[in-house]
């Protein structure tokens, strides 16, 4: 018998599908992934009976106290006498700030932290705390 040679098309991987699933995959997990702030300093902060239980925007800047006086900023630790630089240059960008004040943590040093973000220009300003359980 005589068949007729029909002519293949050369094979081709077509990669389009895979793409699309590597894109939605990718889409998936930034969607699904939640933000924490970085934490430079072990801080527990204080239950609040009354208050929004709203967790803070990722946007928004983080300044921590400690018990042992350590001050840290955006998750780095800053030396107290160069704090009011800092804070000048948070209040510059204009986002609102939360502080992060241990619940053992004396009065005075977070009264005088507000004192000196309030110097620098910081006007938005909220203290971060948790809900009793």
């Amino acid at each position: 018998m005589n068949f007729r040679h029909r002519t293949r098309e050369p094979l081709e991987l077509n990669l389009i599908p895979l793409i699309d699933v590597v894109f939605m995959l990718l889409i998936f997990f930034m969607l699904t992934t939640t933000f924490v702030h970085d934490r430079a300093l072990n801080v527990a902060l204080p239950k609040a009976e009354a208050g929004s239980e709203e967790r803070a925007d990722i946007e928004n800047h983080v300044i921590e106290l400690d018990t042992q006086g350590n001050i840290a900023v955006d998750g780095h630790i800053v030396e107290p006498d160069l704090l009011p630089e800092r804070l000048r240059e948070i209040a510059d960008d204009g986002r609102p700030v939360l502080l992060w004040a241990d619940a053992e943590v004396v009065n005075q040093r977070v009264v005088t932290v507000l004192d000196m973000a309030r110097r620098a220009g910081i006007e938005k300003i909220g203290l971060g705390t948790i809900p009793p359980k």
